[in-house]
């Protein structure tokens, strides 16, 4: 998305400014393009295309790429922006590891790095942090000041009163009252945190099922469940940025679990959480082990996705997990009345068309408006996408806005 640029409206810098920006933008939506396609694209004139190229690669943001081909009359010359221009790092954490990812200015991942955490403490976290980060830069073949922007997502979220993480228990050493300091101090590039179900409906937003949506609800469920809400286009955080831990809400069909914050559970996720899969399958008489649960119930959810059709016990696990799921969904339905959902998290998706198509109808009997349904299109590392995504964002309003 463009970023604002300093200036007064209408004056012939911050035109050119902002037509310089459409133009970038439209290379990274649509790839090489030549003057000509520029300007009709934009509006400008041959001339005025000229010199506004002639400026963006003058300022290294574009670079001419080769020429067209197979067309009547000569070869044009196209051009793309500079991949090299600038990078931006994102960073998963999860209790067992930490992933790290560089993508150039195009959204291209040029290196990738991933750090097994087990038995974190809090004096390792920030040595952690920049060895993984070092190794996907590594990777990437660039140094670590070449990275302009960090984005770093998290379970739960950093308090922006106190700095301190919250709705995380299970994340040890990352709830330091001092650690966003200590990033701070070891980092050569701005940076920013979000939780981990945030950055995938942003993911969503801009590359997968949401696109073009600026009201929808992403439920996600691997090893916790949660939502991310977006309203108006922005990601809806709530006053302690705690909106969308849905995991903890209260929900008919479960005891009452008090202290939500000790036991890092709740009401929902003990109904339609990753270990409620295979709990409902032996129930059914299938045969399973209880653990890892991420692996088992995604298994479990796909076989009976498989043999749902002519198989009565799998097309009734799908049906009771989906009357689960759709449970909480109508809560959030009946509060937020959003146009879209999307399931994600490797638990939903893997139960595919059939589990949504359950959860759909089951929704139609629990909420009074009806939103669409829709899976996950976002498949790959969908978190570090996110967060890859978000520090694109602040990189490319910093980077293109030619009105300084």
């Amino acid at each position: 998305m463009a970023g604002t640029i300093p200036g007064t409206p209408g004056t012939p810098r911050v035109l050119r400014a902002m037509n310089d920006r459409a133009a970038l933008d439209l290379l990274l939506e649509h790839g090489p393009l030549s003057r000509t396609r520029i300007g009709k694209l934009t509006g400008l004139s041959k001339p005025t295309a000229s010199q506004l190229l002639a400026r963006l690669e003058a300022a290294g943001l574009v670079v001419a790429t080769g020429t067209t081909e197979g067309r009547p009359g000569p070869n044009a010359q196209l051009y793309s922006v500079n991949a090299r221009a600038a990078y931006a790092a994102g960073l998963d954490v999860t209790a067992r590891r930490i992933r790290a990812a560089v993508a150039d200015v195009t959204g291209e991942i040029v290196g990738e790095s991933e750090l097994p955490t087990p038995g974190r403490s809090a004096a390792g976290v920030v040595g952690q942090v920049t060895e993984v980060l070092d190794g996907a830069v590594k990777a990437a073949g660039i140094a670590r000041a070449d990275v302009r922007r960090l984005v770093i997502g998290t379970p739960g979220a950093f308090d922006p009163a106190t700095g301190r993480l919250r709705y995380a228990s299970h994340l040890p050493g990352w709830h330091s009252p001092t650690l966003l300091e200590e990033l701070a101090a070891a980092l050569p590039m701005p940076f920013e945190y979000e939780n981990d179900v945030n950055l995938v409906a942003l993911a969503e937003q801009r590359l997968g099922a949401a696109r073009g949506h600026s009201d929808f609800a992403l439920l996600w469920n691997e090893e916790g469940i949660g939502a991310a809400l977006v309203l108006g286009g922005r990601l809806h955080r709530g006053f302690t940025g705690g909106a969308g831990e849905v995991g903890f809400m209260p929900v008919p069909g479960t005891p009452l679990v008090r202290r939500v914050a000790q036991a890092n559970s709740g009401g929902y996720q003990e109904l339609a959480g990753v270990q409620s899969v295979p709990r409902i399958a032996r129930a059914l008489g299938i045969d399973t082990p209880e653990q890892p649960y991420v692996p088992v119930a995604s298994g479990l959810l796909a076989r009976a996705a498989e043999e749902e059709a002519g198989d009565p016990v799998h097309a009734a696990l799908l049906d009771r997990y989906a009357e689960r799921v759709a449970v909480g969904l109508s809560s959030l339905v009946a509060v937020l009345d959003p146009e879209l959902i999307v399931l994600s998290g490797e638990v939903l998706v893997a139960g595919g068309e059939p589990l949504r198509a359950r959860v759909q109808s089951a929704l139609a009997d629990l909420a009074a408006s009806r939103p669409r349904l829709v899976l996950a299109a976002v498949h790959r590392r969908p978190v570090l996408r996110g967060a890859l995504e978000s520090a694109l964002a602040a990189t490319r309003d910093e980077l293109f806005d030619t009105s300084r």
